[in-house]
């Protein structure tokens, strides 16, 4: 029946009151995109900064994630030319402080330069409420890594830093074994790398030939906050990481890939102790040597000691690189490798031990028979879409969401900061410097306090 109410019929009247209910029904504010949230139906703007290389990977994966890729900066427009090319709708610029001055529609930004620039490009973005995205380690120096690390509370921005392993499943599985105890308590971790796989070495000098400048490349913009040398090939664009002045050499190469596991697991945070030996080869033996500060040895060992922490006992941490390994497992069978083709890991527990590769990958209790016999855990941490190939979208997503994503500088600054901790004991070599993580002193050597952090060059700074 279709009654008449005033001359309007009940069919007719009803779905009017129903759409003047739905008016006033409340609407999420991030639906809307209010409260300075991006709306998860809306595409990001990414830009890129240092594209040439690792950067432009990332930036492929933020434009297959289905986010507009916007502006794209580089100094070298020739190394840089494949992304540009990939990318035709981006605006190009060689200076990220043009880019940031002109282009204010961009929302998030990766940053993928040399090690050196990392901080004061990040620190720039973050100030302008760019969400960033940092390649380890994050930073070039402890200092630098802690101003990002408050720099990003204070700009409410969504950070995250490159190491793609935190969002593997290699790092969670290791993360729930430990806790269920699969090993025990433990006390004694190793933890390796093949790093360098470039040329390095404390008896390389610094180059005395002062070829050009190639076109299309700006060297002093390059150069950034570091001191001012020729230009020459040996630094750009490959081998940078081997010098002291650009790069944090093994260490800060992969001491974020293969060491978050352990970070993670253990809960650790900051040490108390750091000492490095450094050895170069020579003559068919290993030789004890000083370090120049212009390149990074070829081969180091770090050792780390941590406090107890969390109802955890203290836990030494040893770092091998540059062909070094701790000594062979006497449980693990003829035959099978330590880690794998990047590096490994050594977890030594008072009721067994754990082996894995990079990343947490490939998990083993050792013996196999140990492994046989474990009953594996539920999963407790939940898993990232894609894994390791999944980190940007993690991050892409988190500022959609409004939320942090997994390698969030509160996660990833104190822990950048342990690794590169390291280098400052490779530095100074041979002594055992005492560390005040809070206070970010070293309390025992004012050489070593001296380059917790860098002196800029004029006209940089944070």
């Amino acid at each position: 029946m279709n009654e008449q109410v005033n001359g309007i019929s009940r069919r007719t009247l009803l779905r009017r009151s129903a759409l003047a209910a739905a008016a006033f029904q409340v609407v999420p504010g991030y639906v809307l995109g209010l409260n300075g949230q991006t709306p998860p139906s809306r595409k990001l703007n990414v830009a890129g900064i240092g594209v040439g290389g690792m950067g432009g990977g990332n930036i492929k994966k933020c434009a297959e994630a289905g986010e507009n890729i916007v502006a794209l900066c580089d100094v070298d427009t020739n190394y840089a030319a494949h992304t540009f090319k990939a990318h035709p709708h981006a605006k190009v610029y060689t200076d990220y402080r043009e880019m940031l001055d002109k282009q204010k529609d961009i929302d998030a930004i990766v940053i993928a330069t040399p090690d050196h620039t990392h901080a004061p490009l990040a620190m720039a973005c973050m100030r302008a409420g760019k969400h960033v995205y940092v390649q380890k380690p994050m930073a070039y120096s402890v200092g630098e890594a802690r101003a990002m690390t408050e720099a990003a509370r204070k700009y409410k921005v969504i950070t995250q830093m490159g190491n793609q392993g935190r969002s593997g499943d290699g790092v969670r599985m290791v993360c729930e074994w430990i806790w269920a105890g699969a090993i025990g308590t433990v006390r004694e971790v190793h933890a390796w790398t093949n790093r360098p796989v470039w040329p390095q070495g404390i008896e390389i000098e610094r180059p005395r030939e002062t070829p050009a400048v190639p076109a299309g490349f700006d060297w002093d913009k390059w150069i950034g906050p570091a001191p001012m040398r020729p230009y020459h090939p040996c630094y750009h664009p490959q081998s940078w990481r081997a010098w002291c002045d650009f790069g944090t050499g093994s260490l800060g190469d992969l001491g974020c890939h293969v060491m978050d596991c352990v970070y993670w697991s253990l809960k650790l945070k900051y040490p108390v102790s750091v000492e490095g030996n450094i050895s170069t080869y020579w003559g068919g033996f290993w030789k004890k040597t000083e370090p120049k500060n212009e390149q990074f040895p070829r081969s180091s060992i770090v050792r780390y000691q941590f406090p107890e922490r969390e109802g955890l006992p203290p836990v030494t941490l040893t770092w091998w690189d540059g062909g070094l390994q701790p000594p062979r497992p006497a449980e693990l069978e003829e035959g099978r490798e330590m880690g794998d083709s990047d590096g490994g890991v050594l977890f030594i527990g008072d009721k067994g031990k754990l082996m894995c590769g990079c990343y947490g990958r490939s998990p083993r209790l050792i013996p196999e028979t140990a492994m046989k016999a474990f009953q594996r855990p539920p999963k407790t941490i939940e898993r990232i879409p894609g894994g390791e190939a999944g980190h940007e979208k993690n991050w892409l997503e988190a500022i959609k969401a409004g939320r942090q994503a997994i390698s969030n500088f509160d996660y990833a600054g104190p822990f950048a900061e342990m690794v590169l901790l390291g280098n400052l004991a490779v530095r100074f070599p041979y002594r055992r410097l005492l560390w005040d993580g809070p206070a970010m002193k070293v309390t025992n050597d004012s050489d070593a306090q001296a380059f917790v952090t860098r002196k800029y060059r004029d006209g940089w700074s944070l």
